[in-house]
């Protein structure tokens, strides 16, 4: 099974149809096919080939798209990646993952990468780069037919690797679309980073015909000129994307536009009902998790509790669970657990198999919900010290390791506040060593020059210790 020629033999009867939209202008399916098979084959002629592990850089773009889907075609594993990235970071995710070629747009850091080769994608230029320290060495060879892989947190707090399977994004995306019923009428908006959110997204509406017309950029007169030029029916976005849409002031009303669903983080009630006065639509949350997919979405009682994530899906359970993994009755909070296809493969590093990681067949999110007898949930909070901003994630140990790595600075502690528009921002408690006071702006520029934007801490406070566990740890 491959996901591209899945994708490529559900549209053979719409040839004409449009992929995507954006501003190059529009391209059909058998456009799209064309592209991701003639890039397939050059990779192929430089050497590229199954089970091979493939990053890909690149804003979002059709190029993006097609890239990824080349590598897929070709079955090597693909890990589409952020150009927001910095430097330092970039290149630790590649050193980790053991990836034997980077294709990249030019439009995000240098690499330690080893360049080898000039290629184009339509108008689009990107060079092919080589990692030949793992010549030889198998990608991810304790996973079958292995197709996309993501990192995200684990219970440690650190990242780790997602590998999804092509059967399992299949699976996955079939069971999402089950409730969001996308077709060829359909127009989705592109506005989240394409580098997080791909399988039960683009791969899903181009499986089932529908039209991506990408937004310029975030902005929301940028966001509502998209929908209205291009006829959308389906937004996708997080709740900062949503308020911004919601204070664009315009004369004009939104008349095709029939879905809003709102992911990433939790979307506030004031929210949803300020979006509804505007537009007169409401605002669903949905349940994305890069281990499962989307198995929950608020479709039906999104304007009584717009701050629920809704309820499981068709094809998915989700339980509410005591520390023994037994069912907590109705409106107690507890571990939330979900099961159901589509599941990881496995994670990379170090290398576990689904089955090494299921509590009875229930994947644990982490995180601590609530469900009312209807089989609502509504997410009450996180176990795991990860900052949410805006959707994207912030491991505090990783902002620590930058801020500890300056000269001046002892030692800090990382958390996050409650932010307004951006749903959390992250907060640093920090010890100086001996001397004169350091300026805030200094350790701000200072991360900076070291993090991608979201990481860097928007507040600081100077403090003559923190504490300590009896065994010396960091005490959060």
């Amino acid at each position: 099974m491959n996901i591209v020629d899945i994708v490529f033999s559900s549209n053979e009867q719409r040839p004409q149809q449009i992929a995507i939209k954006d501003e190059f202008g529009t391209l059909t399916y058998q456009e799209f096919k064309m592209a991701v098979i003639e890039l397939a084959d050059q990779l192929e002629s430089f050497g590229l080939s199954k089970g091979m592990g493939v990053g890909i850089m690149d804003r979002n773009s059709r190029f993006f798209i097609i890239a990824v889907f080349a590598v897929l075609k070709i079955e090597a594993v693909a890990m589409p990646i952020s150009n927001q990235l910095k430097s330092q970071e970039l290149n630790q995710i590649l050193s980790n993952s053991g990836l034997h070629y980077f294709l990249d747009a030019g439009n995000g850091p240098e690499t330690e990468a080893e360049f080898l080769s000039d290629f184009s994608i339509g108008d689009s230029k990107w060079t092919l780069n080589a990692f030949k320290k793992y010549d030889g060495i198998p990608f991810a060879k304790h996973v079958k037919d292995p197709a996309i892989i993501r990192y995200t947190s684990g219970t440690t707090g650190l990242a780790k690797g997602v590998i999804i399977g092509h059967q399992s994004i299949n699976e996955r995306i079939d069971g999402a679309n089950k409730v969001l019923s996308l077709g060829v009428e359909d127009t989705v908006i592109w506005v989240l980073p394409m580098s997080y959110h791909f399988v039960v997204s683009i791969i899903l509406y181009l499986k089932y015909g529908a039209s991506i017309a990408i937004a310029k950029d975030f902005l929301g007169s940028s966001i509502f000129d998209c929908i209205k030029e291009n006829n959308g029916t389906f937004l996708y976005a997080s709740p900062m994307h949503i308020k911004l849409l919601t204070n664009y002031k315009s004369d004009e009303s939104l008349d095709d536009l029939e879905t809003v669903i709102s992911t990433s983080t939790a979307i506030s009630k004031a929210q949803c009902d300020a979006f509804y006065e505007v537009y007169k639509i409401p605002v669903s949350q949905a349940y994305g998790i890069i281990e499962i997919g989307l198995p929950m979405i608020n479709s039906n009682k999104a304007a009584e509790h717009p701050d629920a994530v809704g309820h499981a899906l068709p094809d998915y359970e989700v339980g509410i669970l005591s520390d023994n993994f037994q069912k907590l009755p109705f409106g107690e909070i507890g571990n939330l657990g979900i099961r159901g296809p589509g599941m990881f493969d496995a994670y990379l590093k170090p290398a576990k198999l689904r089955n090494e990681v299921l509590k009875d067949g229930w994947f644990m999110t982490g995180d601590l919900a609530s469900m009312d007898d209807s089989g609502l949930v509504k997410v009450e909070g996180r176990k795991k010290s990860m900052i949410n901003v805006s959707g994207n994630k912030v491991f505090p140990v990783e902002v620590e390791q930058i801020l500890n790595s300056h000269p001046r600075i002892q030692l800090s502690r990382v958390s996050g506040f409650k932010h307004r528009l951006m749903g959390e921002m992250v907060f640093a408690e920090i010890v100086l060593t001996e001397g004169d006071p350091v300026d805030k702006e200094e350790v701000i520029g200072y991360c900076r020059d070291r993090l991608t934007t979201y990481k860097v801490p928007q507040k600081i406070k100077y403090l003559e210790s923190l504490p300590m566990t009896d065994s010396g740890k960091l005490k959060r």
